[in-house]
């Protein structure tokens, strides 16, 4: 039985070209839209995003061949992104410290995910499946961190993911100001 995690991984995989330089362009497209997508939202034009990815629109339709595809491949990219920075935390970093600095990527991660989500539907194969590769891949740094006494008993991930994606979602002067208010909410699930 494939796992959500394999499945996210999967996707990205499975679309990767072999050849170098046509990696070049699909990770440029992908970078290019994930930009785009958080600049314009699920409505950013596909030539702009060619036109920041530094090359034509028929390369764009080579890799992506409909929106949809591009939605969910860059989606994908992010869900599994953040997977294995878990996986590498959790291996590298003191648990206070890895669950800090995976939350600080999820922030990240939220900006693209809010753009996309517009465009695919919450029934979505993919969507689903990047939800259950997330969990279990961050669950366990929010474990570990509570097993360590640095994080508070009673925080379920799902009231710490949603308490991070509440504070990302206001509207800021800066990023200094959002990483700000993001520190005193996580100060505040610390244990004490």
């Amino acid at each position: 039985m494939t796992t959500d995690r394999e499945r996210v991984g999967g996707v990205v995989l499975a679309q990767r070209p072999r050849r170098a330089d046509a990696r070049r362009n699909f990770d440029a497209l992908l970078a290019a839209a994930r930009a785009a997508f958080a600049d314009k939202g699920a409505e950013a034009s596909l030539e702009d995003i060619a036109r920041r990815a530094g090359v034509g629109i028929g390369t764009l339709y080579r890799n992506f061949p409909t929106r949809q595809v591009l939605f969910e491949t860059v989606y994908a990219e992010e869900v599994d992104t953040l997977c294995r920075l878990a996986d590498e935390l959790a291996g590298t970093a003191e648990p206070w410290e890895a669950l800090v600095a995976w939350l600080r990527r999820f922030v990240d991660y939220t900006v693209t995910k809010r753009a996309i989500r517009e465009a695919l539907s919450g029934e979505s194969e993919i969507f689903t499946a990047c939800r259950g590769a997330m969990l279990d891949a961050g669950e366990p740094l929010l474990r570990r961190a509570r097993e360590a006494g640095e994080a508070r008993a009673d925080l379920s991930f799902d009231d710490l993911l949603r308490m991070v994606s509440g504070v990302t979602a206001a509207a800021y002067v800066d990023e200094a100001q959002r990483d700000r208010v993001l520190g005193y909410a996580l100060d505040g699930i610390r244990a004490r």
